[in-house]
């Protein structure tokens, strides 16, 4: 859904819309939509076997350039190395978990 059509479906102008929005959130909602594609593609880096351009199209990405320099702005490290790190820490918490 675009800002201008749900805007108007509360009935309130764009302006209106992004400072709320804002207000609420502390980002626009397009940064927030991209917040938001970018937590449901690190998710599915993390528990599906797929490639990361793969995940990038999944979450609306057409550009696998654009997805990682995204991707690593959000999370601090490129998709591939962010997905090691965060596997490494699973495991670490798994075998952890599982000492007297």
């Amino acid at each position: 859904m675009r800002v201008d059509e749900l805007a108007k479906r509360i009935g309130m102008s764009r302006s209106g819309l992004h400072s709320h929005f804002r207000a609420v959130t502390g980002m626009s909602p397009l940064q927030y939509q991209k917040t938001l594609r970018l937590h449901e593609a690190r998710r599915i880096l993390v528990a599906e076997d797929i490639d990361t351009a793969t995940a990038g199209f999944r979450v609306g990405y057409n550009d696998p350039s654009q997805f990682t320099r995204e991707y690593r702005r959000l999370f601090g490290a490129p998709p591939l190395r962010d997905l090691k790190r965060l596997r490494a820490a699973s495991d670490a918490g798994r075998t952890a978990s599982a000492l007297p």
